[in-house]
């Protein structure tokens, strides 16, 4: 709540600095000006937005680099932030950042730039940037202004929110004070900005727990912004709605509640009613009655905020901005207490009973957003209408936005080194392809909003309806869906005639723990002997199964093909090594493994990133796939020849800068045996042997260079490394034949950003490498958003991904029987074929070893797992 009243405050200050600054006469731009700021402070934002709208256009006629042009711009692009408009205020903020550096040197000067950039980049939680901008801000305005500027206070206060929003609590405080102490001496005790600083005060003693400080100062911030601008002005009503959050969390239910409704009423008169400021109102309300046990009144608030941001969401839905695609997963908290509510609302009947099923399963879609969800979408909408001229306007159009995002964030990163070591000529091309890429981007939109209307529904975050994804699914099949929070979880069962929910009593850290756990008997160390391979805690993986898995049992009778949409730590768990029964007794050797009653023996398991990617498999992206059988790539020529893992240490790849050192690459062990395993996929499908690229063939430069479209598989049968394994690697990549002299072309490393640039059509991709269904390197990332994300992108319906460093002798075996018993068994599915691979493997009399799950349990088929072609 606390930034966006001090952008508004910070808005009405600007508007003041730029009518200073403009023509000494009341010119007509200064006059559109004025009139803004007017209505600002009488809380008129659609005046205010009319009147900076209007001086935008006037001030357009000084030219693009002038600085009142620059001014007004972003003027409007701040208002456009306050009202919500996210999309539309980043347009404004890009074009402000494109022009500012070249422009009229009295705006380069100032500090407007580089604030709002920082307070973007705070509002996506990207906190160095933001504090790097946010300083710079202070420093230029003290150049130019002096230390005890009101503009300074302001600096600080943003700054100390960014702090705060931290918990860097002491430091917040340090810089409040300071701003507060310029503010009441420059402008008196009954300043605007002094109740800015105010509010922002109380909101850090909030944050502490110091309530009775905090109730103090929002009482005085609330009477001067009450005096000032009367009592339903927007600030009033921001300022009324933390007040009810702390109220709140003082348990001060029946006071929480009428200063809420009272902040509501101003939320939605002033600034609409969906806004999110309105949201967090409703949201606030709905914990009020949450916590008073009054859960059917706290559903009916926290509908409402679910359908603000829900409608907010739907049109954010393929904007350029990382801002407005990211405000969903911002919104997982409020999502995830909309169903918390649900699970604790008693049906009193099995039509209400329904009801509530299907909100579960579209809210919790909703909480949880997922990369790898929206680059199936884009492929799905590439092949859904059967037309590879749209396919290639929607492929082009994909390609274009990817690659705004990357030059947006090169000049993000540029813009926020320091100022001796930024690169002028650099950032001028990159705003010139940023440009460039904008209009592109305008007028493929056009194009396709005129040939493919379905295009942004396909593209949609919105969930998937309970009834139509109970059609997609077949009588022996079911899905399981996962909601990780906090203290419990929750799981949905869906079938083609029924469908129920659950809540687990299990939280977040248990859940990582117990998942850890088991992963640590699963994942092989570099040089590790079979004497030295630990046990696997069977009875753990009974534990955790009877947690998280057995409670939808009940529903899964008749079912054999199991899909699995997990969450949080769940993410990376292959579900087939949960075991079904508590164990009578302890598992003594390898072939003891064969007797435990895993549940990859009990059903066929493959893995969604959301439920949605139901939709986009099986009615959008169902169209023909490629005209030859199978392609395959392994083997690279590599250093010794010596047979293991195919999950390794590369600790100096990258220590010669973005391209990898190509006599590195070198070093890496061989692994002949890939070879076999290629050939043996390549007779099951039926397939000519001279698809097969093996050692000097197996090239990143034949990759990039054949049509790979005509595939309908492909494999991938080497060395998997993961993003972080190495100084320099910032995303996972498959390792190929290197060549003589690294380039940008040919490394011998295949990353994810490389994937994601092919042009497949395949039914599916086998990654016969370590670690495939890992994140992509980056803080926080879900799992599959690596090289699993980038397949799905570049045009693949499934996926066999590993979760661990995997044993090469087993894989070839495993893979090799998949394909084969796939053969054998016509329509059985991926799934299946998998499954019964499995279970050859753990029951082989040769290497009784392979029953432990390190060996054949790190195969997940992701996506499409019920059907093969």
């Amino acid at each position: 709540m606390a930034a966006k009243t001090s952008l508004a405050i910070v808005m009405m200050g600007l508007l003041c600095l730029a009518i200073s600054s403009g023509c000494s006469d009341e010119s007509a731009w200064s006059r559109h000006m004025r009139t803004g700021e007017s209505a600002l402070e009488r809380g008129d934002y659609t005046g205010a937005v009319k009147a900076i709208e209007a001086a935008v256009k006037k001030a357009q006629g000084f030219g693009e680099r002038d600085s009142r042009f620059l001014e007004s711009l972003t003027a409007l692009a701040m208002l456009y932030d306050i009202q919500g408009r996210l999309s539309e205020a980043d347009v404004l903020y890009g074009r402000v950042r494109n022009t500012e550096k070249s422009g009229d040197p009295k705006y380069s000067k100032t500090a407007v730039g580089p604030f709002k950039l920082g307070e973007r980049f705070k509002t996506e939680g990207r906190y160095s940037a933001a504090e790097v901008l946010l300083k710079r801000a202070l420093a230029l305005d003290q150049e130019t202004l002096g230390r005890e500027h009101p503009a300074i206070a302001t600096d600080l206060y943003n700054l100390a929110e960014l702090y705060r929003d931290q918990g860097r609590y002491a430091e917040a405080e340090a810089l409040l004070k300071r701003s507060l102490a310029i503010v009441e001496k420059k402008l008196g005790p009954e300043d605007f900005y002094v109740a800015r600083n105010l509010s922002g005060l109380a909101a850090l003693h909030r944050s502490r727990g110091r309530y009775a400080e905090s109730e103090a100062l929002y009482a005085r911030s609330l009477a001067v912004f009450e005096k000032q601008f009367g009592p339903e002005h927007a600030n009033v009503g921001i300022v009324l709605s933390a007040m009810g959050e702390l109220l709140e969390h003082q348990r001060r239910y029946s006071d929480a509640e009428s200063v809420l409704k009272r902040a509501l009423v101003i939320l939605e008169k002033t600034l609409g009613p969906e806004h999110p400021f309105a949201a967090g109102a409703l949201e606030t309300l709905a914990v009020v009655y949450e916590r008073q046990g009054r859960y059917s009144d706290g559903l009916n608030w926290i509908r409402k905020a679910t359908a603000i941001y829900r409608a907010r969401a739907a049109r954010a839905s393929g904007e350029r901005s990382a801002g407005a695609v990211s405000e969903q997963r911002r919104r997982r908290r409020e999502f995830v207490r909309h169903v918390r509510l649900l699970s604790n609302v008693d049906a009193s009947s099995l039509v209400e009973r329904d009801r509530l099923v299907a909100e579960v399963f579209e809210v919790g879609q909703l909480a949880r957003t997922s990369n790898t969800a929206h680059a199936l979408a884009n492929m799905a909408a590439r092949f859904a209408r059967g037309d590879d001229e749209l396919a290639q306007l929607t492929r082009t159009r994909q390609d274009a936005l990817t690659r705004w995002q990357v030059i947006d964030d090169e000049l993000v990163k540029a813009a926020t080194r320091p100022l001796q070591q930024r690169n002028t000529e650099q950032e001028i091309r990159l705003r010139e392809e940023l440009t460039g890429l904008e209009k592109q981007l305008t007028n493929l939109d056009g194009e396709l909003e005129r040939r493919f209307p379905e295009y942004k529904e396909l593209t949609s975050p919105q969930p998937l309806a309970r009834e139509e994804a109970q059609k997609l699914l077949g009588d022996y099949e079911a899905v399981v869906g996962y909601l990780v929070d906090e203290k419990e979880s929750y799981l949905w069962i869906l079938r083609r005639g029924k469908a129920d929910f659950r809540r687990i009593e299990i939280g977040r850290q248990k859940l990582d723990k117990a998942v850890q756990q088991l992963r640590r008997a699963l994942e092989p160390v570099e040089g590790m002997t079979l004497s030295e391979i630990p046990a696997f805690p069977v009875e753990q993986a009974y534990e955790l199964y009877r947690r998280i898995f057995a409670p939808a049992e009940p529903l899964l009778q008749g079912a054999t093909h199991v899909m699995v949409v997990p969450d949080g730590a769940l993410q990376s768990l292959p579900f087939g090594v949960l075991v079904t029964e508590r164990p009578k007794e302890a598992v003594t050797g390898f072939s003891g493994y064969r007797e435990v009653p895993w549940l990859a023996r009990k059903y066929a398991l493959s893995v969604l990133p959301s439920e949605g990617s139901l939709r986009a498999l099986r009615r959008f992206a169902k169209g023909t796939f490629g005209d030859q059988p199978f392609a395959g790539f392994g083997d690279p020529l590599l250093g010794s020849r010596k047979r293991g893992s195919r999950g390794l240490s590369a600790a100096g790849l990258f220590s010669r800068g973005s391209v990898a050192d190509v006599n590195e690459v070198r070093s890496l062990p061989r692994l002949p045996e890939t070879a076999e395993e290629l050939f043996a996929i390549a007779s099951a499908l039926g397939a000519d042997r001279q698809n097969i690229h093996l050692r000097e063939a197996a090239t990143e430069a034949r990759v990039k260079r054949l049509d790979l479209s005509r595939y309908r598989t492909l494999a991938f049968s080497t060395h998997g490394l993961m993003a972080g394994d190495f100084k320099g690697l910032a995303e996972p990549a498959l390792v190929l034949t290197p060549p003589s002299e690294g380039t940008e072309l040919d490394d011998g490393l295949l990353t994810a950003s490389e994937v994601a640039r092919l042009k497949l059509n395949a039914d599916w991709v086998i990654l016969s490498a370590c670690n495939t269904a890992a994140a992509d390197g980056t803080a926080g990332a879900e799992g599959l958003s690596g090289l699993a994300r980038a397949f799905f992108y570049a045009g693949s319906r499934a996926l066999l991904v590993s979760h661990w460093a995997v044993s090469s002798d087993a894989t070839v075996e495993l893979t090799t029987k998949m394909f084969r018993v796939a053969a054998e068994n016509s329509g059985i599915g991926k799934s299946e074929a998998l499954r019964r691979s499995m279970l050859l493997l753990m029951n082989s009399e040769a290497k009784p070893y392979y029953a432990h799950p390190m060996f054949w349990g790190p195969f997940v088929v992701v996506g499409e797992g019920g059907r093969t072609r």
